[in-house]
This record gives structure tokens, sequence and C-alpha cells, in this order.
């Protein structure tokens, strides 16, 4: 079967919210929402393919834009790979020069259920931000520790995971429940890196699963709403993690790193080779910081996901 390649525009306003327009009654997938944009051409390169699209639909010209993610999706009587790149600038105003109808929606209150399949993941990407902590040292000392973390929030942070291996469950609650408020003051989530049968009445966002604890599991775990994502060293991993429908993906190691020196890192090569069929965002994670985000973003990464790069350090 050949591959369908589609170029489509993540616009968003100032409000932070992104335009979709409603498909034809009559096409395939007809009567849902979507994000605007339509086949690439032979002979098009993608950034040709998505400037030509959204003029003819939208009546717009974009000046610059970089890749959101990319989806391969299989409906049985067609595969999809859907080419997804966030608009950075663009001069007019959109409207539907198809007589489409257009929608201006926040990405939380998108319902999946109202688009194609194969635009759910481009929901998660758009909900996600392009940067994870994920915590450092300290966390034995819980003032100095919630410091730093404040210091990260302030510097813009906004998905914490909150990685304690060496603490009991009882402390690692407590410490939660302190970041968790530190976390709703400042607009940002927090995921508890714990088996979550030991997380009963934590407050959190979400949950982040090892990958032993995605190799026990049978079905998607936490509570409705909840932000769900896990560790992955494998292209089989990141397959499971789509197929569990969870939110995100962490991908390491990419570059050599101190916690795990022994651990053959990946490369950007690599990297891409395996989020390319991966169908969900997923995050460049192994000796990273905030230099590598363009990088990253340019070989499929969502973005970067650090303790050292991302953790400040000590006052």
């Amino acid at each position: 079967m050949s591959i369908i390649h589609v170029m489509a525009g993540a616009i968003a306003d100032r409000q932070g919210r992104i335009l979709v327009t409603r498909r034809p009654e009559h096409v395939h997938q007809g009567g849902l929402w979507e994000f605007p944009g339509g086949k690439l051409e032979a002979g098009e390169l993608p950034e040709q393919g998505l400037a030509r699209e959204l003029r003819e639909e939208l009546g717009i010209e974009v000046r610059a834009s970089r890749p959101l993610i990319r989806i391969h999706h299989d409906y049985g009587d067609c595969h999809i790979l859907l080419d997804v790149h966030r608009l950075l600038d663009y001069a007019g105003s959109p409207r539907g020069c198809e007589g489409q109808p257009l929608e201006w929606l926040r990405p939380e209150a998108m319902d999946p259920a109202r688009f194609p399949a194969a635009d759910w993941p481009i929901i998660s990407a758009l909900r996600l931000p392009e940067r994870l902590l994920v915590t450092g040292p300290d966390p034995r000392d819980p003032e100095r520790f919630l410091a730093r973390l404040s210091r990260a929030l302030d510097a813009g942070v906004r998905l914490v995971q909150l990685r304690a291996h060496e603490l009991a469950d009882d402390a690692y609650g407590a410490l939660a429940a302190c970041a968790w408020a530190l976390c709703e003051q400042r607009g940002a989530r927090l995921v508890l890196n714990r088996a979550p049968e030991r997380l009963a009445g934590v407050p959190r966002h979400g949950l982040h699963l090892s990958s032993q604890t995605l190799s026990a599991l049978d079905s998607r775990p936490g509570e409705p709403g909840e932000l769900v994502g896990a560790s992955c060293h494998s292209p089989a991993e990141l397959a499971r993690v789509a197929d569990l429908g969870l939110d995100y993906a962490l991908l390491s190691p990419v570059l050599p790193t101190a916690t795990h020196p022994e651990a053959e890192p990946l490369g950007w090569s690599r990297f891409a080779d395996w989020v390319e069929p991966a169908r969900l965002p997923v995050y460049a994670l192994g000796g990273l910081g905030p230099d590598d985000l363009e990088t990253a973003i340019a070989h499929g990464a969502q973005g970067i996901a650090a303790i050292r790069g991302l953790w400040p350090e000590a006052a």
C-alpha cells in the first residue's frame, strides 16, 4: 500500500488557541475536525507543500515553521504519513477559502473523538511543552530540593518528573505534595515516577512509568485526564507505549551520560530512525541540555528531557 504524505500546520493565536478546520462530509473521515493542510505533491519539499496548502486553504503566507510531529497511521484503506509543522510566523488572517468551517481551540479543550484517529497524537504534542525536567539531587533535603525546583519553574519549566528512587514511599509522598503545590502555583504539571499502586492519595498531574513497569501492563494506568508517559530504550517499547494509549515517551540515552556511563548512546541518527514510526510524542533524553533543543526537534523529538541540563545548581 502506498503512503499518502500529508502536510499539516499547527497555527496558534495570541491566546494559545490552535486553528482547526472541518472536513467535508463526502470525503474520507468526512465531518471530523483536522489541522489544516493537504497532500504533498510530487517533487515538493515538505515546507513548500505546507506553504502551498495553507495558501490555498486559508489565504495565508507561511514565513517560518518547524517540525512538531510525524505520524504514520494505517486506516486499512489507506496509509497516511501526517507531517505536522508548528507555524512560527505567517502573513495574513486565516479564512476558509474553500468554504470550510474554522474554529480556534485550546489544545486542552480538543476532544479527540471529533478528530480522525491519525490526529490524536498531534493533540498530545500540542498539550506538551518542549522541555521536561527530571528532578535531580537533594531529595533527602526537601528545603534545598524544593528551592531548586522553584528556580526551575521560574525559568519556564512546565513539566516535571519527580524522580527520587532513594526515598521511601511516605517520604516520596510528602515531597510530591510539596512539589505538586509549587507546580500548581506556576501552571506546571507534575508526573510521579513510582509504581502506580504505591501512589494512592498522592497529589499529582500524572504518572511516569519505568520500562519495567511498562512491560507488565496490559492497559493504560492512572485516572481519567491524567498525563501518562514512560521510559523507553527500544523501538518495541515505543510501540508498546503507543499501543497502550499513553501520552508521551522518553527515549534514551541519546548521548553519553554521567548517570549511566555503561549504556551505549543512540546518537541522533538512530534516535530519528526509532522515533519515525513511534505514533506519539517522544522526548530525547540522555546527556542533553537546552542547547540541544533545536537539534532534538530537527530529529523528530517533541523536545528534550534532562536532569543535569535543566536542574538548577544548589544556591
